[in-house]
């Protein structure tokens, strides 16, 4: 799966990563508030002008303002599902309810889910591990998961006070899995021995984010077999082509905005510098 990424995650994008054999694509998160107020820059995120399988995802808690979105939304043909982001670190959403803060708030995101799913739509979860490390330790991330009927579970391996530079704890993942849920794996994934431990612990999937951009082809590169992979040379520069000719194309729903080019350009090519080249355990 391609992550959500603000500024980065355009139709453009998502295009190209489906071509590189994404399975699954999301929308850059996007305010509930603003869709309600027919904000037209907060719509153009939610813009799917292809057929690539696409999740929209929502920063939200206000059910009445979901109720309004869900019953005005027309989903196009790429739509194939609502996920809440419930991971979202950023000190400005918390203050607001939104984000991590909402880990604990279960009963709340159950409601939401079930709103989404009475519409008929598939409705998924991206999340971490807890708000900081007292409710990682006290595992509250599990309330949800446990609780809540999502169709997956996308789990970001970190607490929501850790940042990149500290590694994805994908032991924390089994007592994910153990739920019985499906849980999808997050966080510096970018080789094929973290692929096949995550798909030995029980992981459904993968979801990947900076390498992805980096490396568009990295989701073909990890489904081939080990031995196949070193034979594999991503072209970078048709890669930056393509990706340009799609950008040309969705230049107009961008609003002629090119910082998602811009985004996307300065990164595509550049090598990724892992700081945890497996950070796993057996």
């Amino acid at each position: 799966m391609l992550a959500p990424l603000e500024d980065t995650s355009d139709n453009a994008l998502r295009e190209l990563c489906y071509n590189h054999g994404a399975d699954q694509t999301f929308t850059e998160m996007t305010r509930l508030a603003g869709l309600v107020r027919k904000n037209k820059s907060t719509q153009r995120k939610i813009s799917i002008l292809n057929e690539i399988p696409t999740q929209i995802q929502l920063s939200a808690k206000n059910e009445e303002d979901l109720k309004k979105f869900l019953d005005a939304y027309e989903p196009p043909k790429g739509f194939n599902g609502i996920n809440f982001n419930i991971g979202c670190p950023s000190p400005h959403l918390i203050r607001k309810g939104l984000g991590c803060a909402l880990i604990k708030r279960v009963s709340k995101v159950k409601r939401m889910v079930e709103l989404v799913k009475e519409k008929g739509y598939s409705c998924t979860i991206k999340m971490r591990l807890g708000l900081n490390e007292y409710e990682k330790r006290k595992k509250a991330y599990l309330n949800i998961i446990k609780e809540v009927d999502a169709d997956y579970f996308i789990i970001h391996a970190r607490h929501g006070a850790e940042h990149y530079e500290k590694p994805a704890d994908y032991e924390a993942l089994k007592e994910c899995v153990a739920t019985g849920k499906n849980i999808i794996a997050n966080g510096d994934i970018d080789i094929k021995e973290k692929v096949e431990y995550l798909k030995k612990i029980g992981c459904k999937g993968v979801m990947i984010g900076r390498a992805a951009v980096s490396n568009p082809n990295i989701f073909n590169e990890l489904k081939q077999e080990k031995s196949e992979i070193d034979e594999i040379q991503t072209d970078y520069e048709k890669l930056k082509e393509e990706y340009e000719e799609l950008a040309k194309k969705y230049f107009e729903a961008n609003n002629k905005n090119t910082k998602y080019q811009d985004n996307v350009l300065k990164r595509l090519g550049q090598k990724q510098i892992s700081l945890n080249e497996l950070n796993i355990q057996g």
